[in-house]
């Protein structure tokens, strides 16, 4: 099976390493210490009425769901700098400014990239969001479409698109 560049998550070297070491403590001692509150909380007694087991098999649910979603954004993941230069079209990495139906006072401005990614500083869209592939590729001053939740489809203009400098 080939991978699409809409199924590959670019990351950085530091974002690579900072995910194994999470996905690495979550597999093991977090696992290991649900697994004893869980324990701890059966020796309690009734489980029905047992507010602290009910917790930590939650607190177990979530961090497996994290081990799962670590482990396949990394499976997908390819690790390189983000762009540095341009040809001018919009890439992963990139901080893009849009203009909706080509009105340049309705402007957004957002980071392509994975929520790995995610800063204060700017909104982040996902290379796989609806606007997020609707853009890729599409250059400067070019017109890109993507369809809305409702099924319709929206048109924006692209405005700026520069690598990302986090």
């Amino acid at each position: 099976m080939t991978q699409t560049s809409e199924d590959v998550t670019w990351l950085t070297q530091e974002a690579y390493t900072k995910l194994k070491e999470e996905l690495a403590y979550l597999s093991g001692p977090a696992r290991e210490e649900v697994t004893a509150k869980i324990a701890a909380a059966r020796e309690e007694g009734d489980l029905r009425e047992n507010g602290g087991y009910h917790a930590a098999k939650e607190e177990q649910g979530k961090q497996e769901l994290r081990i799962r979603q670590l482990t396949q954004l990394l499976e997908k993941a390819k690790v390189g700098e983000a762009p540095t230069s341009t040809d001018g079209a919009v890439a992963p990495g990139m901080v893009v400014t849009i203009a909706f139906d080509g009105d340049e006072s309705d402007t957004m401005t957002f980071l392509l990239a994975s929520r790995e990614y995610a800063s204060a500083d700017v909104e982040t869209y996902s290379p796989q969001s609806p606007l997020g592939s609707g853009v890729i590729g599409h250059k400067v001053g070019e017109d890109a479409e993507y369809e809305l939740p409702n099924g319709k489809k929206a048109s924006v203009t692209i405005l700026k698109a520069e690598p990302y400098n986090g």
